[in-house]
């Protein structure tokens, strides 16, 4: 069954290039963001994970944790590091999970069951996996993405996708399109008038359906 939206997240045990890991316990009262690749020293990914690895303030900002995984061995991804870290310019202090066996990838429905790695694999064996999936700190699945081999990862909209699902967690909020940080945000209809503007204040009222409270906090 595929994994969905508010969706616990599966727990596991795993290796990684800092050690062994938790993910539930790794996580902890934080929020954590899990992003998979192919296969190590690939042209795209070195990009995607020199990005993460620039975007070091932002996450701490957010109290976000970011872990990486492909099937690669953890040996590999300490050496890969010095490649990503030599083009980012930035340390990558991120761990990446070593998932040799494909259980946390099969676990988060980024391969089918059936999946299994063939000798002398390529980055194509494991296409499937270049996901991102937003967890918040109750290990409740709160985003995730899916992009192809051939198109690198925006993660400045990964973390406009952060900001907004932390903005509007537990709240009866919603986020307009290309919403970014400190703009207005839309009070959920299961709220009426009058609880909205007792909650947020005035309301700018585009539609009877369409309110938007000034970014409350």
């Amino acid at each position: 069954m595929a994994l969905r939206i508010n969706d616990t997240v599966p727990d596991f045990t795993a290796q990684t290039d800092q050690g062994k890991i938790t993910f539930h316990d790794w996580i902890g009262d934080s929020w954590a963001i899990l992003f998979s690749h192919p296969k190590d020293f690939t042209p795209v990914c070195t990009t995607e994970f020199g990005a993460v690895a620039q975007l070091t303030d932002e996450w701490k900002k957010r109290n976000t944790k970011v872990i990486g995984i492909s099937v690669d061995s953890a040996e590999d991804h300490r050496k890969w590091k010095g490649d990503i870290e030599s083009y980012a310019g930035a340390s990558a202090g991120f761990p990446i999970i070593a998932d040799t066996d494909l259980e946390v990838s099969k676990a988060f429905d980024m391969l089918p069951a059936e999946a299994y790695l063939p000798d002398g694999r390529t980055p194509a064996d494991t296409a499937t996996v270049r996901a991102v999936f937003i967890v918040s700190p109750d290990k409740k699945l709160q985003l995730s993405m899916t992009y192809p081999m051939s198109v690198g990862r925006n993660f400045a909209e990964v973390l406009r996708a952060l900001d907004g699902v932390q903005r509007t967690w537990g709240q009866p909020l919603a986020t307009p399109a290309n919403w970014q940080q400190g703009q207005d945000v839309i009070v959920a209809t299961a709220l009426d008038d009058a609880q909205a503007e007792e909650r947020y204040g005035k309301l700018d009222k585009k539609l009877p359906y369409l309110r938007f409270a000034s970014n409350p906090a």
